[in-house]
């Protein structure tokens, strides 16, 4: 009997998120709205081009390279990026940041020349009557910002995406005319933001569909992007409203570092998008990217963080382990991974940990003695179980060794 036999998946009863029937790019943020957290160090570019490389080998579609409107060593990063994919000759494609600015747009354009490759600009601006109001904007001067940023991108030979900031609280009247103006002059892609994390997932399929109606009026031919946010803890199922509603492309961070609490979780979404069946991308070395990120950046990834985090995937519980452990017995890799898991180790470079502490059984201590090539004599079993019992939480490699010894 198979696992698929085994698994009843009520998930796919009556289903509410339908597989999309295109290709579903991936932006990522880390080196740019990942470091806008207060909490992270900036990475040295050694450090951001081994990111790079993993994105590379993740098979993620683009990367924001950052805002080298910026100046100084952060544009100088930004070139160095960028020349590594041109001279490595990588398959994904850089982007950078840009205020609707000239100021800001003109660094993309020297650097994507220096660099001998097409780097598009994503000239974002407020949409929102929160930010109307706080800035004393008005739609007239919005839309002359837009037409003109854009348009001097264009003819720097530029590809435009233009993003509207705090899409998800705006009227839709405001939206349509922004979208329009920048579609004609030129924007190849637009990209819708959530950017306080207000959006459920009702409210971003509904908003991403209405964009993607003002394309279609507009001759189509448009990529769609969302862009999401973890101020409600949704930015991982948002995501997957938005690809319903009709995004293209969808954006995340390693970890989900950014501003407050942080963007949507590149990591999580992949994991959600291969389960789902809707990426086929490898995502084997998924876990040495996210160690990666939070090492370059000094991020603490939480214990019980999903997939990534220490404990995911890591037991001590002895009904839990026994269960494990027979499937180990029983040779079949996904049995193990499946038994008491959502999420398949293996397909992520993980497996199933069994640890020994306090709720453990001596199958547990039987287990990981043999692991290590130790024979499970009964004294010492009941030397290990009887220290676990009276220990106040999980015993450390170091503990267990030294009562081996």
């Amino acid at each position: 009997m198979t696992i698929d036999e085994l698994v009843y998946d009520w998930n796919t009863i009556e289903p509410s998120l339908a597989a999309p029937n295109r290709h579903i790019g991936i932006d990522d943020e880390t080196l740019r709205d990942g470091l806008q957290s207060p909490s992270v160090s900036e990475p040295a570019v050694e450090q951001k081009l081994e990111l790079l490389h993993l994105m590379e080998a993740l098979g993620i579609d683009t990367a924001d390279i950052g805002l080298p409107g910026a100046g100084g060593t952060h544009a100088a990063g930004v070139e160095r990026l960028a020349r590594e994919i041109a001279d490595k000759k990588l398959k994904i494609r850089p982007n950078c940041a840009a205020r609707t600015h000239r100021s800001d747009i003109i660094p993309i354009a020297e650097i994507s020349q220096r660099a001998g490759i097409p780097i598009e600009a994503c000239t974002f601006i407020g949409s929102s009557s929160v930010r109307f109001f706080a800035e004393d904007w008005t739609l007239e001067r919005l839309l002359q910002m837009t037409e003109e940023a854009v348009s001097f991108a264009v003819a720097q030979g530029l590809p435009v995406m233009y993003v509207t900031e705090d899409t998800s609280r705006a009227k839709p009247e405001t939206i349509r005319a922004l979208y329009t103006a920048a579609i004609r002059c030129g924007a190849k892609a637009v990209c819708v933001c959530d950017t306080v994390g207000h959006s459920t997932p009702d409210g971003a399929r509904a908003v991403v569909k209405f964009v993607k109606n003002i394309i279609d009026e507009q001759g189509g031919g448009i990529r769609l992007d969302w862009h999401g946010h973890q101020d409600r803890g949704l930015g991982v199922i948002n995501s997957l409203a938005a690809i319903q509603g009709g995004a293209d492309q969808v954006h995340g961070s390693a970890l989900g570092m950014g501003e407050r609490v942080g963007n949507t979780p590149l990591d999580q979404l992949l994991v959600n998008l291969k389960l789902l069946g809707w990426i086929d991308n490898d995502l084997s070395r998924l876990g040495e990217y996210c160690e990666t990120a939070s090492r370059a950046c000094g991020w603490t990834v939480p214990c019980n963080y999903p997939v990534f985090g220490r404990d995911a995937f890591r037991t001590a519980t002895g009904v839990h382990a026994a269960a494990v452990i027979k499937s180990y017995k029983k040779g079949d890799r996904r049995l193990v991974d499946m038994v008491y898991s959502g999420v398949p180790a293996s397909e992520f470079g993980l497996e199933q940990v069994i640890e020994i502490g306090p709720m453990s059984g001596k199958s547990n201590v039987i287990y990981w003695l043999e692991k290590r090539g130790i024979a499970p004599e009964e004294t010492l079993v009941n030397r290990i179980y009887e220290t676990a019992k009276a220990a106040r939480g999980v015993l450390d490699e170091s503990e267990i060794m030294k009562i081996c010894q």
